[in-house]
């Protein structure tokens, strides 16, 4: 499904000029029962790998890979080796379908951070990670979207150590709902040393999962009464 956006390249937390520019549709990969669709974020990861240069010669991570959508863009622009990492084997078993059937070099490979960052340093990471507020514990058919009461238990060590992960002039791109604290992650980025900015930017209804948590989501205090939009971002960090 595809989305209006906007990306934009604001300051850690200050914003600058606007430019308008359409997310292109996320490809038609083949997808396994129970493997993470590919949605908004999905789309709106995959055009800021499209606005990136990524050097000849570029080791790249997808990190909690899914179909392995960003792999395969990430293949396709230009990247010499590129992992797909993911703990659900569906997931690798969909990677290998898609990479197979589209002739590009991904790597599948079952594991998660701590498995990135054995394999690492690299020049160019993107992580669509599981970023939904939940108000019970991640279990095997949920955990590619609940990510514990403040939807943060994937993107804090994930930002702690995106340091590590980066080869010096390397680049991560992450993206995450603006309901799991977005100045958290750019602060935490800008600790590491990194240069983290917003470079993309979309509004969407909330779909089912956020629809059936609006009770929880509203008592946390992490949504208005009433609310049912969320804006969702990419945000860069640069080593």
């Amino acid at each position: 499904m595809t989305t209006s956006a906007e990306p934009v390249r604001p300051g850690p937390l200050a914003a600058r000029p606007v430019v308008h520019r359409p997310v292109p549709p996320t490809p038609r990969l083949l997808r396994l029962p129970g493997v993470y669709r590919p949605q908004e974020d999905t789309a709106l990861l995959a055009a800021a790998i499209e606005d990136l240069v990524v050097p000849p010669g570029a080791r790249a991570l997808d990190l909690c890979t899914g179909t392995g959508a960003q792999a395969i863009t990430l293949a396709r622009r230009g990247a010499e080796t590129v992992l797909a990492l993911d703990l659900s084997r569906r997931a690798l078993a969909s990677v290998r379908l898609n990479a197979l059937t589209q002739r590009l070099r991904v790597r599948p490979r079952r594991g998660d951070l701590a498995t990135a960052l054995g394999e690492g340093p690299f020049d160019v990471v993107v992580a669509n990670p599981p970023y939904v507020p939940s108000p019970e514990p991640a279990v095997r058919s949920t955990r590619g979207w609940d990510a514990g009461p403040d939807g943060r238990a994937v993107l804090d060590p994930l930002c702690a150590q995106a340091d590590t992960l980066l080869r010096p002039g390397g680049t991560l791109l992450l993206v995450q709902s603006g309901l799991s604290d977005v100045d958290r992650s750019l602060t935490t980025l800008t600790a590491r040393g990194l240069r983290a900015e917003v470079v993309r930017r979309a509004r969407i209804p909330f779909g089912p999962v956020l629809s059936g948590r609006t009770a929880y989501l509203e008592a946390a205090g992490l949504i208005e009464p009433g609310q049912r939009m969320e804006e969702l971002v990419v945000l860069r960090a640069d080593r």
